[in-house]
């Protein structure tokens, strides 16, 4: 079950980050029933989260805070519990798209998935990592966005 929460002025079609969050977790085999909030929030209340979890300055586009440390699960086995929460912030991510050269819209759902893949344990400190994750990430996105 995902939940959608917008704290920002910037207008976020909830129901196609819902459909990405059904997507994405059922390719990495999570059970439908697994709970994962995704907010939106403004640049003063995410560089307050960046700092404190992070002790980094200023905003960041996205993070992730794991709950029930769930990782991929199988066909046969889907992982069940909670997920955790995602947070983005639409302002960085509008700022990264325009270098980028795509719409904020495709840059949060990048960013979604990106916390996604966080919260089931996946990370990009060592060059082997990121390569996983960000292979993994372009495809789940790629063939989101096919389907739409």
């Amino acid at each position: 079950m995902t939940e959608i929460l917008n704290e920002t002025e910037t207008e976020v079609d909830g129901a196609e980050f819902a459909a990405l969050a059904d997507f994405v977790l059922a390719q990495m085999h999570v059970s439908s029933g697994a709970e994962l909030n995704i907010l939106f929030i403004d640049p003063g209340p995410m560089a307050e989260l960046h700092k404190r979890w992070l002790d980094l300055e200023g905003p960041t586009d996205v993070m992730s805070f794991p709950m029930d440390e769930l990782r991929p699960g199988t066909e046969d086995d889907p992982a069940e519990g909670v997920l955790g929460d995602i947070c983005i912030c639409p302002q960085v991510a509008q700022a990264q798209a325009q270098e980028a050269g795509h719409s904020a819209a495709e840059e949060m759902l990048m960013l979604a998935t990106h916390g996604m893949l966080h919260l089931l344990g996946y990370d990009h400190a060592e060059p082997e990592e990121r390569e996983e994750m960000f292979s993994l990430q372009r495809r789940l996105l790629l063939t989101f966005l096919a389907t739409r």
